[in-house]
């Protein structure tokens, strides 16, 4: 079969247009409308239904186009591979996260990682939804829950629980609360319970709520809960990684008051096990990670320095 051909479809697939999909190419639309008569031709079908709005796949094309799809997800992982160096860091690498954890936790140290590669590219896909790691929606996830897709390579990172925080300043102001009643007396800054959030978090936010507090904020992601806290607006509900990059800003309220403790995962396609970009990736995670349960437990320093010579490379 015509590869050249193949790869046209593809793009008209893709682009659902005869002159989008030449753009795409750097083809005339005519050199793309004659490829794909020619590809019909060879396959004795018709590919597309054309109309006055542009072009839709019929059923024969719809088995070619998922066809042309797994084509072009091997062929970007090999030229990933490809590009990777043995000796240098660069090119893009797409990762996906919650917004709230990639927000608070992982952009304020992305410097280091600049500083350590500095032709290294992140795409940051900041969202609840899962997105498919063999299908190459994303390279690297890092979620709040063990990932279910098969064909991953996965690492737990940590565990996280989630806590109520407010300044001091607001609580100079407005008084400390000395038990779960009372909250009835405060504002309290949420995750919405309809927005897509961990199950932990959702519950713990019900049995506040039932407190029947003087007023609420309550916000789409975790990132605008940290901001009403650090504003002094209320008592916030956040995830307690928080505490050690706001030391002097962030107070715990209620220490009995915490979820259960939410799992937090590393994965990425076993196709990108010997990726440069990954493990670079990766292990900047794994560092930052130690540092974070170094400050947390006040472990040693060798204590973690064998921690990670004992870190076997599968995640």
């Amino acid at each position: 079969m015509d590869w050249d051909k193949l790869r046209i479809f593809h793009a008209v697939a893709e682009a659902g247009s005869l002159t989008h999909a030449g753009d795409v190419l750097q083809l005339s639309q005519s050199a793309v409308s004659r490829q794909i008569r020619g590809l019909e031709e060879m396959l004795a079908t018709t590919l597309f239904h054309r109309h006055a709005r542009g072009l839709i796949l019929t059923e024969q094309g719809e088995l070619l186009f998922e066809a042309t799809k797994l084509m072009s997800t091997k062929l970007d992982k090999t030229a990933a591979r490809i590009r990777d160096s043995e000796e240098h860091v660069f090119g893009e690498l797409r990762v996906t996260t919650a917004t709230g954890f990639g927000t608070m936790w992982l952009v304020p140290r992305l410097p280091r990682l600049f500083a350590r590669y500095p032709d290294l590219k992140i795409d940051l896909l900041l969202e609840e939804r899962v997105l498919d790691l063999p299908m190459r929606e994303a390279d690297v996830a890092i979620r709040m829950k063990e990932p279910s897709q098969s064909d991953l390579i996965r690492r737990r990172l940590l565990n996280i629980r989630m806590r109520l925080y407010a300044t001091p300043g607001y609580l100079a102001d407005a008084g400390a609360p000395r038990k779960l009643e009372d909250l009835a007396a405060h504002r309290l800054i949420f995750q919405h319970p309809t927005t897509p959030q961990v199950s932990a978090g959702a519950r713990l936010a019900q049995t506040l709520l039932a407190q029947n507090p003087r007023s609420t904020l309550m916000v789409n992601n975790y990132f605008g809960v940290l901001q009403g806290v650090l504003s002094n607006v209320g008592i916030g509900l956040l995830p307690d990684y928080l505490t050690h990059d706001f030391p002097a800003t962030l107070v715990r309220v209620l220490d009995e008051i915490e979820s259960v403790e939410v799992p937090v995962f590393l994965a990425y396609p076993e196709e990108l096990r010997g990726s440069r970009r990954v493990s670079a990736f990766r292990d900047f995670v794994l560092e930052e990670i130690q540092a974070y349960r170094r400050l947390e437990q006040q472990l040693p320093a060798e204590g973690v320095a064998a921690e990670a010579e004992g870190y076997s490379g599968h995640a």
